[in-house]
């Protein structure tokens, strides 16, 4: 795997990154012409803290919005107006310029993404597959409901998450860790094939894509 690790970027350095990922998805002629006219692509990110000043910065890029699907990498099992959910924050910063946001309650299959956009907890977990969920790279389901053990206790929900071959389907893989020196080495360490943890299966899963990491 070609891994690019970038320390200490802006939000508004990262948001940069991705709209340039989602400009180059949008004008991709696969995505353009024929009959069908213009093509919708679609995106999956994560929730946590550190995500939303980078969503903040990239919705007020000029790309066309109308055209792009959010999907959420996983959420809590509440209503959207809980203050838990990803899916209703989603939908208050994406929705207002035009994007659709799905709610993985909602669908049973899902897309190829131009984009998967990954946090990762100092666990080594991605979306909601803790090492207690023991995630498999051929999952035979797209999209799980899941209970945490332990139940972090910030949010003491079960969760419904897109699993490893679902976030396998993309053309590209990146991460943000937030700055935080032990989830740099826990990325590292899965990288170069030191532990079994959720972000290692992933990784070890993905091939031949390009994967960008803003530590």
């Amino acid at each position: 795997m070609k891994a690019h690790i970038i320390d200490d970027a802006a939000p508004e350095a990262i948001a940069e990154f991705v709209a340039t990922q989602l400009s180059d998805a949008l004008d991709s002629p696969l995505n353009r012409g024929g009959e069908l006219g213009f093509l919708p692509i679609s995106i999956t990110v994560p929730g946590g803290s550190t995500p939303f000043p980078i969503f903040e910065a990239l919705v007020k890029h000029p790309l066309d919005w109308s055209r792009i699907i959010v999907w959420p990498n996983d959420d809590r099992i509440v209503a959207e107006d809980h203050a838990a959910s990803n899916t209703g924050k989603l939908r208050s910063i994406f929705e207002p310029v035009g994007a659709k946001v799905d709610a993985l309650r909602d669908v049973h299959e899902t897309p190829y993404f131009a984009l998967t956009w990954l946090g990762m907890g100092a666990d080594g977990h991605i979306a909601s597959l803790f090492p207690n969920t023991d995630p498999q790279t051929d999952d035979a389901q797209l999209i799980r409901r899941l209970t945490p053990d332990p139940l972090p206790p910030e949010a003491p929900f079960d969760r419904i998450t897109l699993t490893i071959p679902a976030l396998l389907n993309s053309g590209q893989l990146m991460f943000t860790l937030g700055g935080s020196a032990y989830k740099r080495s826990v990325f590292e360490a899965a990288l170069a094939g030191d532990h079994n943890l959720p972000v290692a299966r992933l990784i070890g899963a993905a091939g031949e894509q390009t994967l960008t990491c803003f530590a």
